[in-house]
């Protein structure tokens, strides 16, 4: 989003950030390289440690964040835990100056991100709808892809910190809710391709083929996806390191399927994705990286093996 917002916008002195896990820590340390003062928060000590260890200031509350930054980006599960970030006793609404301005970057629904202008401006803090999307390495490269809803002003303000973790940095549009809406239209077709490649690679894996020979033709050829290139090789090595938890994309096409139900548009892949996914967890990969979503084939193939 190189345009005219991004003339004579002024650095801000500080960001904070709420939820600093596999996203939210890569992206610290992304803006930690890049100079910036960075203070962080997050329910699990060990992260808010390992980032102060590299420079950043450990807050002891999302309140105590918004209090010492100009800009909170909050990078947390769902949209239950941003309201709590947001509006629980310890927030950033008890927090905030007034006139702070909060990036909210999680994937919610849509109607939720619609709401939080209203229910911010009694505390006077303004909000940018900024879902994310690329993986921990590109956050911490730099490199992610954002989608930008909110006023001119808050988007021309934030500009910096956001072009700094976003390479590829849309403006959705002007309205909080917009920048949810092509998440979760993002994620359905991430969700789709996902169950896509792990239900060939299975295939694959059945007919006694080389795996990574496999992988490197689908990449060459027709068949591939970034979500392939990236899950792929994990699960080829079985590695299941959670960088992107299968419960998560479980929750985030659950928010698709929502959404298509309300708009009344059939979803009949992304709810067999979903059945995938949901199979996934229940199997007891839901912590697991999503490249696990290989072993609900392995399983059905186990199964019906047996009862051959």
């Amino acid at each position: 989003m190189k345009d005219d917002a991004s003339q004579g916008a002024a650095t801000p002195g500080a960001v904070g950030i709420v939820g600093v896990g596999a996203m939210g820590g890569a992206m610290a340390r992304c803006l930690l390289r890049k100079g910036y003062r960075v203070i962080v928060r997050d329910i699990v000590a060990a992260r808010v440690d390992a980032l102060a260890a590299l420079g950043a200031v450990a807050a002891a509350s999302a309140a105590d964040v918004a209090r010492q930054a100009d800009l909170v980006l909050t990078v947390v599960v769902d949209s239950e835990q941003t309201d709590d970030v947001l509006f629980g006793p310890a927030g950033i609404a008890a927090g905030a100056a007034r006139g702070a301005l909060v990036a909210m970057c999680s994937t919610v629904a849509p109607d939720y991100a619609a709401g939080l202008p209203a229910r911010l401006a009694p505390h006077d803090i303004g909000v940018i709808d900024a879902p994310i999307s690329g993986g921990p390495r590109r956050a911490e490269e730099g490199t992610l892809s954002m989608m930008a809803a909110g006023t001119p002003a808050a988007l021309a303000r934030a500009l910096p910190v956001l072009e700094a973790v976003a390479s590829r940095l849309f403006r959705a549009g002007a309205r909080a809710g917009d920048g949810s809406a092509m998440k979760i239209v993002n994620n359905m077709l991430a969700g789709i391709n996902l169950a896509a490649a792990a239900e060939a690679m299975a295939l694959a894996e059945r007919m006694g083929m080389d795996l990574q020979l496999v992988h490197d033709v689908i990449c060459a050829s027709s068949g591939g996806s970034w979500i392939f290139a990236d899950r792929m090789p994990r699960a080829i090595a079985g590695d299941y390191a959670p960088l992107a938890a299968a419960k998560i994309l479980t929750k985030d096409v659950g928010l698709a399927l929502a959404a298509a139900a309300a708009a009344g548009v059939p979803a009949a892949l992304a709810q067999a994705a979903h059945r995938v996914f949901a199979g996934t967890v229940a199997l007891g990969h839901g912590e697991a990286d999503d490249a696990a979503v290989i072993e609900y084939y392995r399983a059905l193939i186990r199964a019906g093996s047996a009862a051959a």
